[in-house]
């Protein structure tokens, strides 16, 4: 077991007092309470120890007030007894399904160093000098390229492809048959009409809590590296493409195509079929709608964005709203 204060909040559908990123590795009883264990305080007769705990984390019911400084992160869920119970179910659970199993009809090479119940199914290939994390489950055709790093609790589904030197980080999660780190497009004109290609050399680094959609591609930097920040969400049928920067905690809509050198900023959404050209910057908290197509940089308090080219959302709909009066007129 192994968890941020976010995380509990996120499976408890609860909220988080103090830092987020501090983690647990196990249950305590509030009055037992150390670093790195998880309490819960739901009787009034143990209120005390929540004062003197030094457990990590304690979760609470929401109408908790305290009288006197906590120095533990607190968790805030309706009901913490409740949560508490569903809590040991939802690890419970994890548990059984992280077993260490290595498929011989896999092929593995000697250099690659697998970490602790890491599972590992058929037809599954894993390349020289490759780091896999504790608790990893990767599903059978899976193919992992020379000197990549992948990191604890991560989920690589049937027909994943990782090209050699790519990075990625813990709780990850790669839907089916998406491709990390193949070439971007790049290629350069000739005199006589045919195309010279450009060589990639760079790579991919995927930040922590990912998670990538089925048939969804990144590619490659030809220098330097693609960078998915921690958190992001990515749908099926995207498009990444090489040296695009994108933020913490955006999510991308299916079918979207990000262009190279492109930097996304910080929970920016972009919904279905948007286009992003490349080499441009998409500000913080930005929201692109569904076929729009950004083509200049957009600023920091930029509103709702629609259309193609976009433009603020309700100017759009003013817009369109005398294009179809125009039509209608003839």
């Amino acid at each position: 077991m192994e968890f941020t204060a976010k995380q509990l909040a996120q499976v408890l559908h609860g909220t988080v007092d103090g830092d987020p990123q501090v983690t647990v590795t196990d249950f305590a009883k509030i009055e037992h309470g150390k670093p790195g264990k998880l309490c819960f305080y739901a009787n009034p007769k143990y209120e005390q120890y929540v004062y003197t705990s030094k457990a990590s984390v304690i979760l609470v019911n929401n109408d908790f007030v305290p009288s006197q400084p906590v120095s533990a992160t607190l968790v805030r869920v309706e009901n913490a007894y409740a949560a508490l119970a569903e809590l040991l179910k939802y690890v419970s659970q994890q548990r059984k399904a992280y077993k260490r199993h290595r498929s011989l009809l896999s092929r593995i090479a000697l250099s690659a160093k697998l970490g602790k119940k890491v599972n590992v199914g058929k037809f599954v290939s894993i390349g020289k000098n490759c780091q896999i994390g504790d608790c990893t489950i990767i599903h059978d055709n899976v193919t992992i390229g020379e000197d990549c790093k992948i990191g604890k609790f991560c989920i690589l589904y049937p027909g994943v492809r990782i090209y050699p030197g790519s990075s990625i980080g813990d709780r990850v999660i790669l839907h089916a048959n998406c491709v990390i780190g193949s070439d971007g497009f790049g290629n350069v004109p000739q005199p006589d009409g045919t195309w010279q290609k450009i060589e990639h050399l760079g790579n991919v680094i995927i930040g922590s809590d990912v998670e990538i959609g089925a048939c969804t591609t990144v590619d490659r930097a030809p220098m330097e590296s693609t960078i998915i920040a921690d958190g992001v969400k990515i749908d099926n049928l995207c498009q990444i493409a090489h040296n695009v920067q994108i933020g913490e905690n955006t999510a991308i809509a299916a079918q979207t195509g990000i262009a190279g050198s492109a930097k996304v900023g910080k929970n920016v959404i972009l919904a279905g079929q948007v286009g992003v050209v490349g080499h441009i910057s998409i500000a913080d908290h930005t929201t692109v709608c569904a076929k729009s197509a950004v083509i200049g940089n957009i600023r920091p308090g930029s509103p709702e964005l629609f259309g193609i080219p976009a433009i603020p959302r309700l100017q759009y709909l003013k817009a369109y709203a005398q294009f179809k009066r125009a039509g209608l007129d003839k």
